[in-house]
């Protein structure tokens, strides 16, 4: 009897490893696949990133672009406008010079009108410049006397915080 019992199942012990090596077998061949349609799907994934990351830096140099234009357009803008009122302001004091003269005395005319004509002449050089130039000369400025324009910041700073403080009250 135990040699009956030994034959079978060494019968079916070769069909369950059998089995066991073939579902190994499917097992690995599945993890297989299921690798490689993951890394197509990390691919695609990549791909789809990379092609939306290469949209918003191209808006967002488009958008640069245009935002350095309109600064540009109002910086230019501005540039007119001040060198309009500097215009206006020595046409003004021009003006007024002989005003100056009967009221005060020729003297202080005469420093009026040297006044309007330095103002005058100021206004037809910032017309004459572009901004750029404006910049490097402002930088250039800044560079050779850092102290004289620290100190002008602070008082143009001073002077806008009460302009703002007085529209409050």
């Amino acid at each position: 009897m135990a040699d009956s019992t030994t034959p079978e199942t060494e019968t079916t012990a070769e069909p369950a490893k059998a089995k066991f090596t073939r579902a190994l077998e499917e097992a690995k061949a599945g993890a297989q696949q299921l690798g490689k349609e993951a890394q197509e799907r990390a691919g695609q994934y990549r791909e789809k990133a990379h092609a939306t990351r290469e949209e918003w830096v191209n808006e967002a140099k488009a958008r640069g672009g245009q935002a350095k234009e309109k600064a540009a357009g109002l910086a230019d803008e501005g540039k007119t406008r001040a060198s309009q009122g500097l215009a206006a302001l020595g046409k003004m004091v021009d003006e007024n010079a002989a005003l100056v003269d009967e009221k005060i005395g020729t003297k202080y005319g005469d420093y009026a009108r040297k006044a309007a004509t330095s103002l005058q002449d100021t206004a037809a050089k910032l017309d004459a410049k572009d901004v750029g130039e404006l910049t490097e000369d402002a930088k250039e400025f800044v560079r050779q006397s850092p102290g004289l324009a620290l100190g002008m910041a602070a008082v143009a700073g001073f002077l806008i915080a009460r302009m703002f403080k007085g529209s409050n009250d």
